[in-house]
């Protein structure tokens, strides 16, 4: 069972940070900005369709407002989906606005809906916090997985990630017959090392979702994190690897029952030489992002200390000892998937 010590600070977009997003085509001018959706005036509990509370809030805007707001909120959609061609708005509304007010950066959750055949999609609208964006990128560019962001001065927007949430995945399908428990296992090994290579934290079951994708033999499973606020934030070890939160035991104990040592230690080098061949792919792009990390503080520096500590000791490599930022922690986890 891990910890986390405490409310995470939010850290602003830096110089370095922003340059580096304006390089890559991150920094995209929007419409609107996060503190304007915080004009509404009134809101409603929203609960699902068990009638649970589902934590988030629906909020209403004056008739003035609201009018302006949704068809900005329509321009952002077609600026993360269609690349700002606005002829795709024409059959799509606003159905409604959820702010998640127990979430650490307090965010915007919009629901889009073609009015044409009544599918809808969602994006979010967050303040932009450092680590998050590093986070986000970190994940574009290591993972298995694309992620669609883009950030505007003190706004962040993404896209919806699709997939069963991780606790409703260990609750109602675990005992599913279909299920392939070697698979989900084996995803959740591949997970596990993919988190703690990139130094992404707190990775317990609200904080990613299960993609199943059926195949004409077999189906595929692929966990994806949905939450990067604790991108290289915490200074224990354990927080970066999701086998010791104890939300995830179903998915632990599933492991331990149809996987052998002998197998995890195969799985985890496998997804160590995945990792490494996105690294050598995306040279300029990694090499750019960690000397922005380096040279920027997302974390207090005891953080830091506690967390070379701990990385020295894992990898029995005194040099984790010299980093003074996590930054140059990240750069030197890298390098170790490098290494056979």
């Amino acid at each position: 069972m891990v910890l986390i010590s405490k409310k995470k600070h939010i850290y602003p977009i830096s110089t370095g940070l922003r340059r580096y997003l304006i390089k890559y085509g991150r920094e995209v001018d929007i419409p609107i900005h996060y503190r304007e959706l915080l004009r509404f005036s009134s809101s409603i509990a929203l609960y699902d369709f068990k009638g649970n509370d589902t934590l988030w809030e629906t909020v209403f805007y004056d008739e003035y407002d609201r009018l302006d707001i949704h068809y900005n909120l329509k321009k952002i959609y077609a600026i993360l989906k269609a690349e700002g061609d606005m002829s795709v708005m024409q059959h799509l509304y606003v159905d409604r606005v959820d702010l998640c007010v127990y979430g650490n950066t307090k965010p915007f959750r919009v629901r889009i809906v073609n009015q044409i055949n009544d599918n809808f999609d969602y994006f979010y609208i967050k303040h932009a916090d450092a680590s998050r964006v590093y986070g986000l990128q970190l994940e574009h560019l290591l993972s298995p997985n694309r992620i669609n962001f883009m950030v505007y001065q003190d706004t962040l927007i993404e896209e919806h990630i699709a997939g069963i949430p991780g606790e409703q995945f260990m609750k109602h399908h675990i005992h599913d017959p279909h299920l392939n428990p070697i698979r989900i296992s084996k995803e959740f090994v591949k997970f596990n090392e993919r988190c703690f290579v990139r130094l992404l934290g707190d990775m317990h079951s609200s904080n990613f979702v299960v993609d199943v994708t059926p195949d004409f033999e077999e189906t595929h499973y692929r966990i994806r994190a949905i939450d990067f606020d604790q991108q290289s934030y915490e200074g224990k070890k354990s927080i970066y690897l999701p086998q010791y939160f104890k939300q995830n035991n179903t998915l632990i104990q599933l492991g331990i029952k149809h996987i052998t040592p002998e197998s995890m230690v195969q799985y985890q080098r496998e997804e160590r030489a995945l990792i490494a061949t996105r690294l050598k792919s995306s040279t300029r792009e990694i090499e750019d992002i960690l000397k922005s990390m380096e040279n920027d503080i997302i974390s207090p520096q005891e953080n830091v200390e506690y967390l070379r500590n701990d990385l020295a000791k894992h990898y029995r490599n005194s040099i984790f000892l010299k980093c003074n930022s996590m930054g140059e922690i990240l750069r030197l986890s890298l390098k170790q998937v490098l290494h056979k």
